[in-house]
């Protein structure tokens, strides 16, 4: 497999490549799992080379650093070399994991940015053997920072990377529990955290209802953001599972205006790690009955939904 560069240092772009082991979709698209991968995450990562043992970094692992090097720095085949091992658990493959990176041009020594540090978050992206994470980190534990080095490809120079393992992220929602709403759906949560949604008895309500399950920790959602979310809707009108990423066996990821008006709404304002319950009226769903040929023209929908992780708009840029 030919192992790409992360061409140019934008946020978009090197998502873009990484994101490759996620699925990327919105409510409502069809998706299946990927294949199990045949090649062991621990023998994934590239193996150290004169380039990559080349590279001295300054700075702490968490924070962007300083790559010195010679350059002109040949660069024959993708490189990776350990400078700092992490702790704790070693990640396994189709875990979702956080990073950051530093980017350096191969041929001029020259910084090209960074993303991953501070208010600069990426969505986390789920590591196999067969993507580019995977072939830098292998099995490595949290807190391990790598130097890579990257072959020139048309157009593209040689790069370098400072690359850090931030952390794993959990598959569902983990924050704090709040107090339930009292006439709102109530939901029930598997061993995995999938949900299971139950429908109150009565009419639906005319208006959009939100409840928070979980409160999260992180980054606030802000309109426009990419993210990446696990999802379940059900119509109210008789319970049933229109779409979910659970089901459809990865989380999804999509701008939060690329959704119907209600989900954004949902969304937007939210903090990653949390999960949210909505009920949106067809105004701000899919249309009143008639009003187009979808399926969910006419019905209120409730949604559970899981914020995984968030990455502003601006990031993208």
């Amino acid at each position: 497999m030919r192992i790409r560069p992360f061409a140019a240092l934008s946020a978009a772009a090197l998502s873009a490549v990484l994101l490759a082991g996620c699925a990327a979709s919105t409510p409502g698209a069809d998706t299946s799992p990927s294949a199990a991968p045949a090649v062991d995450l621990c023998t994934a990562a590239a193996p150290s080379g004169d380039a990559s043992d080349a590279v001295t970094v300054d700075g702490e692992v968490g924070a962007e650093s300083t790559a010195t090097f010679t350059f002109p720095l040949e660069i024959p085949t993708l490189q990776t070399t350990v400078i700092e091992e992490g702790s704790g658990d070693a990640v396994e493959s189709g875990q979702l994991v956080t990073y950051a990176l530093t980017a350096f041009n191969a041929e001029t020594g020259e910084k090209l940015g960074s993303i991953g540090y501070e208010q600069n978050p990426v969505l986390p992206v789920q590591i196999s053997p067969d993507n580019p994470v995977g072939q830098i980190l292998g099995c490595a534990t949290p807190g391990t920072r790598v130097v890579v080095a990257y072959p020139p490809a048309d157009p593209n120079p040689g790069q370098v990377y400072v690359f850090d393992f931030v952390a794993t992220v959990p598959n569902a929602a983990w924050g704090e529990s709040q107090a339930p709403v009292a006439g709102l759906p109530t939901v029930t949560l598997a061993d995995d955290g999938a949900p299971t949604i139950e429908i109150p008895d009565g009419d639906a309500p005319a208006d959009l209802q939100l409840e928070t399950l979980k409160k999260g920790d992180g980054a606030t959602v802000v309109s426009g953001d990419t993210v990446l979310v696990q999802y379940t809707g059900v119509k109210w009108s008789d319970g049933s599972v229109f779409d979910s990423s659970w089901e459809n066996g990865a989380p999804a990821s999509f701008q939060t205006t690329g959704v119907v008006d209600g989900f954004r709404q949902a969304l937007e304002g939210q903090t990653v790690g949390s999960q949210v319950l909505v009920v949106i009226p067809p105004a701000l769903g899919y249309g009143e009955a008639g009003s187009s040929d979808n399926e969910l023209a006419g019905e209120t929908l409730v949604f559970v939904v899981d914020i995984l992780g968030t990455q502003h708009a601006a990031a993208a840029q």
